[in-house]
């Protein structure tokens, strides 16, 4: 399945936010901000660009994606649902004791969950070797790895950075959500990681700078990224924290907290608006 309809992948995305918002509000926690900030990105990957199927979750053929900022994994379940990995009832279940839906991504568990995430920084080196793997046994899919701002300030980022050049893994695509916060305040406040787009060039990269709510832009994007041949590319998405909800974006107090009632009423009648 390939939609290439724009309005309808935005249509999608922001059925994938109303999802995101029923996760954390049921769960009572969860991180919406930077889970509202990649539902473009997620969007694209898994109904416009990854080859996937979901009654086939473990076809060695497939594309992967890893989540490496896992947190996020309220917009990740919100995107398996809608993409038919499981049933959309699942969500109301969102970190509850006897849900396969825990507040990191679990592989074991959730159909469609590609690789285990949740402490930060490691997430491209899975990639790496998911992607060397595919080149190694010649399999031809490729591995889409989505990582925070905030994460790269994690060393581990950087090394997986060399390596993934060393080895030309043309087949990895490495996604940063840059949003420009993270738990304490914003990435220059923090640990300023900028200008990102430089730093992974001077690695070797080839860097693609996008508004990560743009549906067009990232699907050019990801289309170019399939054209490099002898490296690995790096698309940098500047996206809005809390997308989509108009008291959360670009507030560093919801990159870790659940809605209150009337806070989720709220944010619900903004996202079907959308709709």
């Amino acid at each position: 399945m390939k939609i290439t309809d724009i309005k309808e992948l935005e249509k999608i995305a922001n059925e994938i936010r109303t999802g995101i918002i029923e996760q954390v509000y049921n769960g009572k926690s969860g991180h919406p901000g930077g889970a509202l900030s990649c539902a473009d990105i997620l969007t694209v990957l898994y109904f416009n660009q990854m080859n996937i199927d979901s009654k086939e979750p473990n076809d060695e053929q497939r594309d992967r994606f890893v989540l490496s900022k896992g947190h996020a994994s309220p917009a990740l379940y919100a995107t398996l649902a809608k993409r038919g990995y499981f049933d959309e009832k699942e969500l109301v279940g969102f970190r509850g004791i006897n849900s396969i839906l825990q507040g990191h991504p679990d592989m074991k568990n959730i159909p469609g969950v590609d690789m285990s995430t949740g402490s930060l920084g490691q997430g491209l080196s899975c990639a790496n070797g998911m992607a060397l793997s595919s080149k190694l046994n010649k399999q031809g899919f490729r591995v889409y790895c989505l990582v925070g701002d905030g994460e790269i300030e994690e060393g581990q980022i950087w090394e997986a950075a060399m390596s993934a050049v060393h080895y030309k893994l043309d087949n990895l695509c490495l996604i940063v959500d840059n949003n420009n916060l993270q738990i304490d305040g914003t990435i220059e406040e923090v640990m300023n990681s900028k200008p990102i787009d430089k730093k992974l060039e001077s690695f070797g990269f080839n860097t693609i700078n996008v508004d990560g709510h743009n549906i067009e832009e990232l699907i050019n994007a990801f289309n170019n990224a399939k054209l490099e041949k002898g490296r690995p590319t790096a698309i940098i998405c500047k996206t809005i924290k809390g997308k989509g909800v108009s008291f959360m974006e670009n507030q560093v107090g919801w990159h870790g907290k659940a809605p209150n009632e009337e806070q989720y009423k709220q944010a619900i009648a903004e996202l079907k608006e959308g709709i």
